[in-house]
Formats: C-alpha cells, structure tokens, sequence
C-alpha cells in the first residue's frame, strides 16, 4: 500500500511534494540547495564530488517503502511497509513531476534578494538526482527504467541502498554515477539492534551486495553512519566488510539528531566532528585507505 492523502499530508506539512498520482514518488528540497542559493554554504557532495549543491534534485520513488526501521533515520516510520501492493507511476512521470515540484518549491527565492540569480536560473534544471530523500528506491518496481530515464535526461545518479536487495541490484542493468551503500553496524548483532530489519536474512543480504560491489563498473561508496553509544565499535569489523566490499570511497558521516529521530535518539548519540575523524582514521589505517577530505559543518569524512 502506498500513502493515503492524510499520511501524504502529514508530509507535505515538512516540505515533501507528491509526483504522480500514486503517492509513493516525491521530492524535497534539500537544506543545502537553499543555502547554496543564498551564497551561505554547500553540500559536502560539491566539495566531495562536484555535486553543485543548487542544481541538485533531492527525491525517491519509494518513500513509504523500506526493509529496515533505522532508529537514526529521521522519518516517520509507522508508515514503512515492506511489500509494494498496488499501482505505481511510471519513471517519467515521476521525474517530470519531480522537477515541476522542485521548481515550484523554489519559486518564493526569486522575490528574495539575497538569492543568486545565476544560480536560481540554474536551479530551474536540475542535472543530479539524489535518489535517497526517503525509503529504498531499490523497492521500486521500475528503478531500473528510472535510472535510465535520469541518464536521457543528462542526469548524474547518487542511489543510496541498504543493500537488501542484493538480486535486484545483481540484475541493474542501468547503473547509477555513484552508488551507495548504508553499512551502519560492524556486526549482526548491532544492526539488528540499530537498523532494525523487517525481513529474515538481513544481514546476509547486505553481505552478499558487498560482496558484489566491486563489480559494478559506477563509482560505489560504503556510507556508516554513526550513532554514538550504539555503533562507533570494532573498526577491524567495519574494516573488514570495507574490505571485502573494495569500494571507491568511504563516508563515514555523524548521525544528526533530526526528525522523528529525536524520539529515538538523543544529542548525546550525536558525535563531534574530531570523533568521526579519529574513527575514520582507525578504519583508513585498517583498510590501506587515507582521509582526502572532509567537511565539518555535515560532520563527514571521505576515504578513498
């Protein structure tokens, strides 16, 4: 089952907009786009990868579907089912819709005066796709279509999965710029605790997509993200499937006590930027790997 209109209401009320007719599809505009606009700071995927911050498009196909209730995650997640059951919009449609609604979110910036008119000129066409706003867009019947669809588009193609569905992924034909994959635990027993997942054979999954990962011919990234006190342990073990997944770099990013998260989680599972820093350095040391970049205010270090 999808969204009904007042759980889609609930959503829009914090910024989310609806593509399509079936209310599984949508976009938000990202906190970064709307500094970058006003010349008050970028994401750290434009001081990473190039990503400029204000031709970004932060959305997903699936936003009520997820194999796992992360206790981090900042989502409402008594809406998260597991099965898609019911119709679902084509990708062309979504993106479409998507760009419209992005571009009708940021219509209030052009009677700002702060707002670089460049830049607001630029953000009209949006040339990355985010697909990581909400759920696992893996779950998403067409996503393969929608991946090729980006690419007609001249889209690059940041895809963030949980790796659960490591078939699927065998089988993706069209694959993104940069593909990402959450790794959130050093071992089964703190995922299960932290990641909580809703299917049998979680972890097992998540192992066979590192497994797989160095074959695919994108760019690929092991993201962790930490949560003091329940997942900052064991390098050699993050080290470990670091290793074994071989991917192109590794972000290791602070949780950030936001949404509905903060009814899970408080401040103090929040680490300080020197703490992602010394972690990050124990693992570079134990996967051959070194820190060429970081980025303080998003509390995020990249190895490669």
């Amino acid at each position: 089952m999808t969204l009904n209109l007042d759980e889609q209401k609930k959503l829009e009320y914090s910024g989310y907009r609806f593509a399509g007719v079936n209310g599984h599809a949508g976009c938000k505009i990202c906190h970064w786009t709307k500094k970058s606009i006003l010349n008050q700071g970028e994401c750290y995927k434009q001081k990473f990868y190039g990503i400029e911050s204000h031709r970004c498009l932060q959305m997903s196909p699936a936003i009520p579907f997820c194999y796992q209730k992360c206790s981090f995650c900042w989502r409402d997640l008594s809406h998260t089912e597991t099965k898609w059951d019911g119709e679902y919009d084509d990708p062309k449609t979504i993106i479409e819709d998507s760009i419209a609604l992005h571009n009708n979110l940021l219509c209030g910036f052009f009677g700002n005066d702060k707002a670089d008119k460049k830049k607001l000129e630029e953000s009209k066409t949006p040339n990355n796709a985010a697909i990581s706003l909400a759920g696992e867009p893996m779950l998403y019947p067409e996503i393969d279509s929608l991946m090729s669809e980006f690419k007609r588009r001249d889209f690059t193609t940041f895809l963030v999965t949980n790796g659960l569905l490591d078939e699927k992924l065998r089988k993706l034909e069209n694959e993104p710029t940069q593909l990402y994959v959450s790794l959130d635990a050093p071992d089964e027993k703190t995922y299960k605790n932290l990641c909580k997942p809703q299917i049998s054979g979680a972890w097992d999954k998540l192992n066979n997509t590192l497994e797989y990962l160095k074959s695919f011919n994108s760019k690929t990234c092991i993201r962790t993200t930490c949560v003091k006190g329940e997942n900052m342990n064991d390098p050699k073990g993050y080290a470990k499937l670091v290793n074994k997944a071989d991917p192109t770099y590794v972000e290791i990013k602070a949780y950030m006590c936001v949404g509905y998260s903060r009814k899970r989680l408080t401040l103090d599972n929040m680490p300080e930027h020197q703490e992602i820093i010394n972690f990050s350095q124990k693992i570079a040391d134990l996967t051959n790997r070194e820190i060429i970049n970081d980025s303080e205010v998003s509390r995020v270090v990249l190895l490669k």
